[in-house]
């Protein structure tokens, strides 16, 4: 099954914005949103934490980035395809 994972912030507008915009989207997507700012996230926020909102598919770690700080949709369209 195809997984999207959005890490995000709690205290983000952006990260609010593009879950809201996602959720419509996905269909049964699997959409798994990741708090950078929780411990044991900090590799990620690390590493991503001046990009959040970020969206992947499947890994953070292993996939390429789909999109950040805004919901680009032929982005989106093309990594569900």
């Amino acid at each position: 099954m195809l997984r999207l994972i959005l890490l995000s912030r709690a205290y983000c507008h952006l990260c609010d914005e593009m879950e809201a915009a996602l959720r419509p989207l996905v269909g049964s997507t699997q959409l798994e949103v990741i708090d950078i700012d929780a411990p044991e996230h900090a590799a990620l926020e690390a590493q991503f934490g001046d990009l959040v909102p970020v969206l992947f598919r499947d890994s953070p770690v292993t996939s390429h980035e789909i999109c950040h700080y805004r919901l680009d949709r032929d982005q989106l369209d093309r990594a569900l395809r």
